[in-house]
């Protein structure tokens, strides 16, 4: 089955005009910053994607066809109106009101975007939000979403722009219950007589280890815990530490309002591990819109709390 043609795209309409006005590809591509081969090639690819011929041509001019002569008004129709949505979408970026989408991981988004959206609210009334959480790394472009919140490295995502936020510790918590009548761990090998709570990737299906810096030597020591229980949601897997199954690992922002009202104990604090990144991710800078850089800003300004004491 032939499929129908494309529409003709703003550059092969202007490519037409300027042709018929000026008699030459060399004048049109002049008038229009493009090469004569530019010009002529963009021609060609009109005409043939439509079966009809627009233009005379010879050696010492070019002039419209019956078809072209037609086409030139309903081609400046069509070239003005396609320029006016092109000044619309160019000013609608400088407006501060509109929707934002936004995707953040499940617990970040609970924990610590939710909380700061009255103050947000507050700041930009004309802004509204469209909030996705998913644990998922989504293509920004291809859902149309205009900010991603992501923890840990991300190696540069092609076709985004990654802003660091604020980086935060991963602590190993236990409830006061758990540890009763338990010797407290001192080093990473203590965890073999405990109960640990793990965590499974969906990525590979693999337990995450648990990484420790040692305050003397300042190297880095892995361990892959051995769980009574292992979860594949990570907010889940810290509920369970909550109601002292176990202990497991979590982000900081995840587990600073448990450590700050004393549900949850933090074990081996000397010996944490670097932070953790945590970033915002973007479309490119030149096509954000002024209500998106305002949530950028005030995100910024005002990372969660981390707090512990």
């Amino acid at each position: 089955m032939l499929q129908p043609p494309s529409d003709p795209s703003l550059l092969q309409l202007r490519c037409f005009l300027a042709i018929v006005e000026t008699a030459s590809f060399a004048e049109a591509g002049r008038r229009l910053g493009l090469s004569a081969s530019v010009v002529s090639k963009t021609m060609a690819r009109l005409e043939a994607a439509y079966g009809v011929k627009l233009l005379h041509r010879s050696t010492h001019a070019v002039s419209p066809t019956d078809e072209g002569l037609a086409l030139i008004e309903p081609a400046r129709a069509a070239a003005r109106a396609l320029a006016e949505v092109a000044q619309v979408l160019d000013h609608s970026g400088e407006r501060s009101g509109g929707t934002v989408r936004l995707t953040a991981p499940v617990a970040f988004m609970r924990h610590c975007l939710v909380p700061s959206l009255p103050a947000l609210r507050r700041q930009h009334p004309d802004i509204r939000f469209d909030l996705r959480a998913s644990n998922e790394l989504l293509d920004l472009a291809e859902h149309g979403v205009d900010l991603a919140i992501r923890t840990g490295p991300l190696d540069g995502v092609p076709g985004h722009v990654q802003v660091l936020w604020f980086a935060c510790p991963w602590v190993v918590c236990a409830a006061p219950r758990y540890l009763r009548d338990r010797a407290l761990p001192e080093t990473p090998t203590d965890f073999a007589s405990h109960d640990l709570i793990g965590f499974r990737a969906s990525e590979d299906g693999l337990v995450r280890a648990w990484t420790f810096r040692d305050p003397e030597t300042a190297m880095r020591v892995r361990t892959v815990p051995d769980p009574i229980a292992v979860f594949d949601d990570g907010e889940t897997g810290w509920r369970a530490a909550l109601d002292g199954l176990g202990i497991a690992r979590a982000p900081l922002f995840l587990a600073a309002e448990a450590l700050r009202e004393g549900r949850v104990v933090e074990l081996l604090r000397p010996r944490r591990d670097d932070d953790m990144p945590v970033s915002i991710l973007r479309r490119d800078t030149r096509l954000t819109p002024a209500r998106v850089e305002s949530v950028i800003a005030f995100l910024r300004r005002q990372p969660p709390s981390l707090r512990i004491d």
